[in-house]
């Protein structure tokens, strides 16, 4: 199993880009994008560096993949952060110039639509960061979790093991970004359950790999960035799904196509993140969200006791598009304690 290298960490007082290689949702919704550049600069002691493309909706594959090729060519730039997902970043990877990123490994920071950007700089040897991102964590209104940021400046600052924490209460219910009056206080939270353990009676320790579970199900129907299932063994695998809120069959129905194909059956555990179970075109209420969660879990159970029984599944980790959010590096390592019920991440 071929290990990743962890780029070089940025110091405070470092320039980082900020760059939009999914949707330029910045030049929409400026509110959000600015108070988390401010936090980049105040809170991290970091200097934002912005790019063509970074507040430019309909801005083509080719102007996204040129912002990253000048991100990571640049000496003076430590890391790379994506304002926001998306939902195309996949027509950007035929852009990307393979030869230059490898030369020039940075920690990058994105989720959701990243998922492709994070895989493709995993493939080419670097630990990048399921996480963080400008708009929503750190811009989000009244202050950033502190479980968040402490997540956060672990993996930007920090090397060595990190253990995830398990929150006592989460947000999932959101206000309009167009409405100033979003940002005047913090988003109101429920109480958590807490982890659930389906056969965490053995420790796993291995590098991780996986991302949003829509982006990984449209990966593998474009053939890209997905390796033969059998380079992934002994990997820990972790998952989310996003605010469109796929319905517990299509869940089912993408993890039934990759044990298809070998690749459930090659992790001896999973890290499943609590799913996003509200949205404006969802606005379920309390009880329609707690059935969602019972649903999507159901489902994942049903199709890892078909194609991979023996993998131990820790659910509602707070990984992905949750609030708190704490980071995962994609190929970096993880031990996943059953026995201790607990899940330590190297950064």
């Amino acid at each position: 199993m071929a290990q990743r290298s962890t780029p070089p960490k940025p110091r405070p007082g470092d320039a980082v880009a900020v760059l939009s290689p999914s949707s330029g949702l910045p030049g929409l919704f400026p509110a959000p994008y600015e108070l988390g550049l401010r936090r980049l600069q105040d809170d991290f002691g970091l200097r934002v560096v912005e790019y063509p493309a970074s507040r430019k909706m309909g801005s083509t594959p080719q102007e996204r993949a040129a912002d990253l090729h000048a991100a990571f060519a640049d000496p003076q730039i430590a890391a790379v952060f994506a304002s926001i997902g998306g939902d195309d970043q996949l027509t950007v990877l035929r852009h990307l110039d393979r030869a230059l990123l490898a030369a020039n490994p940075k920690p990058f920071f994105g989720y959701s639509d990243n998922t492709n950007l994070l895989l493709t700089l995993r493939n080419l040897g670097m630990v990048s960061y399921h996480g963080g991102s400008v708009m929503v964590e750190l811009g989000r209104p009244g202050a950033m979790h502190p479980i968040t940021a402490a997540s956060l400046r672990a993996a930007l600052f920090d090397t060595g093991a990190y253990e995830l924490t398990e929150t006592s209460t989460f947000t999932e219910v959101n206000s309009r970004w167009e409405d100033p009056r979003t940002f005047d206080s913090e988003p109101a939270t429920d109480p958590a359950t807490g982890w659930y353990w389906h056969q965490g009676d053995r420790v796993v320790e291995g590098p991780v790999w996986g991302g949003s579970l829509e982006i990984l199900s449209w990966l593998l129907m474009a053939g890209r960035e997905i390796e033969p299932a059998d380079s992934y063994a002994g990997s820990v695998l972790f998952l989310e799904t996003s605010e469109e809120m796929p319905a517990a069959t299509e869940v089912y129905r993408i993890l039934r196509s990759m044990g298809e194909r070998g690749l459930l059956q090659q992790f001896p555990a999973l890290l499943m993140a609590r799913p996003k179970a509200w949205s404006f075109e969802q606005p379920l209420d309390a009880e329609g969200r707690v059935r969602y969660r019972a649903d999507q879990r159901e489902a994942v159970l049903r199709a890892f006791g078909e194609y991979a029984p023996d993998t131990m599944i820790v659910f509602d980790v707070d990984l992905g598009h949750t609030d708190p959010q704490q980071v995962i590096p994609i190929g970096g390592q993880a031990r996943v304690d059953g026995p201790a019920r607990r899940i330590t991440v190297t950064y």
